[in-house]
């Protein structure tokens, strides 16, 4: 009989779950901390207290019932980091309205097929952001706008949208502007919103949110109350977060990192959400930190290389910074240390989770060692399950081995957006949620992310996983990004090519003296045959690597036979 222990892990908690609504717990919040900053848009020149907050997303409320909102009706949002996306996010939860959240960076094409798939009644929209013009692509998919009264809508492409919200203060074809839409609260009393919010339960669907699809169409990975509740609050718990913390937020809304981490993190305990811009700008973050005494900061590591990168770094005062959350990718051992030391959040944690899990479902806590720190993804979530299995079988792995994680509790999603079958492939009979990724757990219950099982590579019968060529190539003092992956070949079945971003000063680099790198480091059959230099990757809308784009053009380049 085996002695070791099944990678299985329960995360375990004092603290019970919350059963209550959205809604009912930030009423709470705002009772305990009428007085405390709530809301703070640098760039907007707002700054509310939870009282003032309050009164806010409760107008906005009202609006949306006073146009026609009925609960578990879709209401879209598409826009930057404005205060109008977090009022937007917290009525739609009163009012009981299932929120949409649309990319910032989508096309018309992208737009259509997310409104018409969540079946969309209303849109909050920005007029523009960057190089996108919201309202002319609005006016392109919708021509029927230039004509109509605004909630008047009825448009061929976009059959169920009658009302497109414009954020610009001055009004537009056929749409609300914010203030005369915020007006229409006059026509709805508090008592009837609060009937409205009392009939509602935690575990109604509130939120959905679309997967960045690295291949085929976005799914609407749909979300409950108790789904992101939940989760922001045992995020911010496990950074200690109390009414005394101030949270910069560079991420962005419509993602869960944005929408749960940090501003349901921050309502779940009194907490100030701090918006530094409409996007990323890593000198204006450092500025927000300065300016509003933070203590804590979330980000991507890039992010958090960007800002220490910024020549003025050492002119802002950034004592105050504590905590905060990395996640997106595992984060270099020197950046860590720089956060550690230079910028003071001592107690930073890295989280893993999906979209479909709310998104947290792993995390670091500030006492771990500094090699779990940058090595793991920490350990499970208190009320939530992770196991390790054997992708082909479904059975639990011994501690060690590499299969794929599937996670189980309350944050797991309530389905796909009208996809059955995509929603059983996820979720099994059991109630896991089958993650995709490949991990590793260690005998302390803490996970590792070698990669994506699509990603991995069976070369001359020997599993390869790209991550662990990725983070070796990754010293190379030349190299400031690679991706690996597979591609066909007659000897081996498959070989690995490894396409490699150059430092700008990095000088002449080639093949051979990368090949040359890796001999006697790694195992000679993990080394990439080929490797291709280039300045940018295949990306998704949301900033994930497209692999299959990657596998694609080097078989065409390299005249091979797809498999």
């Amino acid at each position: 009989m085996s002695t070791a222990l099944p990678s299985y892990t329960s995360g375990t908690s004092e603290k019970p779950l919350i059963g209550m609504t959205i809604g009912d717990m930030f009423d709470r919040t705002a009772e305990r901390f009428p007085d405390n900053d709530a809301l703070i848009a640098l760039h907007q020149n707002i700054r509310w207290t939870y009282r003032e907050f309050q009164q806010k997303v409760n107008q906005c409320a009202r609006a949306l019932l006073a146009i026609g909102v009925k609960p578990g009706d879709r209401v879209g949002i598409w826009s930057p980091n404005r205060y109008e996306w977090t009022v937007t996010q917290f009525a739609t939860a009163k009012a009981g309205a299932i929120l949409v959240n649309i990319n910032p960076a989508y096309g018309i094409h992208e737009l259509e097929y997310a409104l018409n798939l969540a079946g969309t009644r209303f849109v909050v929209t920005a007029d523009s952001f960057k190089a996108s013009n919201y309202r002319a692509m609005f006016c392109e998919l919708a021509p029927e706008l230039k004509t109509c009264a605004p909630g008047q809508l009825k448009a061929e492409r976009v059959k169920q949208l009658e009302g497109v919200i414009n954020m610009a203060e001055e009004r537009h074809d056929g749409m609300w502007s914010w203030q005369d839409f915020m007006a229409r609260a006059d026509d709805v009393s508090q008592a009837q919103l609060d009937k409205v919010q009392s009939d509602l339960q935690f575990d109604d669907p509130i939120n959905i949110q679309f997967t960045s699809g690295t291949t085929g169409a976005p799914k609407g990975a749909t979300l409950s109350h108790h789904n992101i509740l939940n989760n922001g609050y045992f995020v911010a718990a496990s950074m200690n977060f109390t009414e005394q913390d101030r949270l910069v937020i560079p991420v962005p809304l419509y993602h869960c990192f944005g929408m749960v981490m940090a501003n349901l993190g921050c309502i779940t305990h009194g907490a100030a959400m701090i918006y530094p811009g409409e996007g990323f700008e890593p000198r204006a973050v450092l500025e927000a930190v300065h300016k509003e005494k933070a203590t804590a900061l979330y980000g991507v590591p890039t992010m958090f290389i960007a800002e220490l990168a910024d020549p003025d770094l050492a002119s802002f005062d950034l004592s105050s910074l504590r905590t905060g959350i990395m996640a997106g990718s595992i984060c270099p051992a020197e950046v860590m240390k720089k956060v550690n030391s230079t910028m003071h959040m001592k107690e930073v944690q890295i989280a893993y989770g999906m979209t479909e899990t709310s998104p947290v479902s792993t995390q670091t806590s500030s006492d771990d060692p500094f090699d779990k720190q940058v090595t793991t993804v920490g350990r499970t979530q208190p009320h939530l399950e992770s196991k390790i299995v054997d992708a082909a079988t479904g059975r639990i792995l011994p501690r060690g081995e590499i299969g794929e994680l599937c996670t189980r509790g309350y944050s797991v999603m309530l389905k796909y957006w009208n996809n059955e079958e995509k929603t059983r492939e996820a979720i099994d009979e059991g109630g896991w949620m089958h993650t995709g990724d490949l991990a590793q757990m260690d005998e302390d219950g803490y996970l590792q992310i070698v990669g994506r099982i699509k990603d991995m590579v069976i070369r001359g019968g020997e599993n390869i996983y790209p991550k662990e060529i990725e983070e070796f190539l990754y010293t190379h003092p030349a190299i400031s990004d690679v991706q690996v992956t597979g591609i066909p070949d007659d000897k081996y079945g498959e070989e690995l090519i490894a396409w490699v971003k150059l430092r700008p000063d990095a000088g002449s680099v080639t093949s051979e003296d990368l090949q040359a790198f890796c001999k006697g480091q790694i195992a000679h059959f993990k080394i990439p045959r080929n490797f291709k230099f280039v300045d940018d990757f295949p990306m998704t809308v949301t900033g994930k690597i497209q692999k299959y784009k990657m596998r694609e053009i080097s078989i065409e380049e390299l005249g091979r036979n797809k498999n």
